[in-house]
């Protein structure tokens, strides 16, 4: 992980970076689950994660809603859109780029992988119905 990544995860409070490093470990297991190799940045000063023939995920926190982490996707794919039809009750989706996580519950991993998975699969994924879930 790139150091400019790592200073931004820790710049958060105790349980907000607790949170999103525990998301990084599952980006990073999916990531090897499907043979490819993360690049990691800051986009909007937001880390940010992503393997070729994908697009990128991206970690947040907003101190106004300090309950929560989100994860953001690119908006103009047909990702949370198909989250949302394929796994209702999962998350709590936020307009057409954003999942939120309660920090206080313990994240559902495998939804959260499978999101994981299909962003970084997108681009073969994008033709397919429902992204193939």
């Amino acid at each position: 992980m790139r150091t400019d990544v790592e200073e931004k995860l820790n710049s958060f409070p105790t349980q907000v970076r607790n949170a999103l490093f525990s998301i990084t470990s599952e980006i990073e297991k999916v990531a090897e689950k499907i043979g490819k190799n993360v690049d990691t940045s800051l986009k909007w000063g937001q880390p940010s994660f992503v393997v070729k023939g994908g697009t990128a995920v991206r970690l947040d926190w907003d101190a106004a809603n300090p309950d929560y982490v989100i994860i953001l996707f690119h908006c103009q794919t047909q990702l949370i859109e198909t989250f949302r039809e394929v796994m209702p009750e999962a998350f709590i989706y936020k307009g057409k780029r954003a999942i939120w996580l309660p920090i206080n519950q313990p994240v559902p991993n495998e939804y959260l992988n499978t999101c994981i998975e299909v962003a970084f699969t997108y681009k073969s994924r994008k033709g397919l119905f429902l992204l193939g879930l």
